[in-house]
């Protein structure tokens, strides 16, 4: 763990988060500042900088959990489809050092903002939304 990764902190319950999905390496929560209702993240528990320092089976890991987090968002939003983003590097518009698959929503006609303008969501909109996502693991 890095001490001053928000992630990290969230993985050891320092900080806090609603949860959707969890298990021994992987944890999934709802991003506090969503491009849509229901936008998820998926993080290996395991503090990994991005897909290139993280381990194969790691990445695996992730991504089989990231499928399924997908299915779940979509059917609990009505969505019309789903965006899968993973960013690696400042350049590339990661923001937070701690390697992450977003997972969003996506309706017709939406078009999908830059992560930099969305504004944070209030913790009970946020857990009210991991409950309706639950409910479809």
């Amino acid at each position: 763990m890095v001490e001053d990764c928000i992630f990290c902190k969230i993985v050891l319950r320092q900080a806090p988060s609603s949860v959707v999905y969890e298990d021994e390496k992987i944890l999934a929560f709802v991003d506090i500042r969503p491009v849509s209702e229901g936008h998820t993240l998926v993080i290996p528990k395991r503090h990994c900088v991005d897909v290139f320092d993280t381990p194969n089976e790691l990445l695996a890991a992730t991504y089989i959990v990231t499928k399924q987090v997908a299915a779940a968002v979509k059917k609990a939003t009505d969505a019309g489809g789903i965006s899968v983003v993973q960013q690696n590097g400042k350049a590339a518009g990661q923001d937070i050092f701690h390697m992450h698959v977003h997972v969003i929503p996506r309706f017709e006609g939406k078009k999908m903002p830059h992560f930099n303008h969305l504004a944070v969501v209030s913790r009970e909109e946020l857990d009210a939304v991991a409950i309706r996502i639950k409910t479809e693991l």
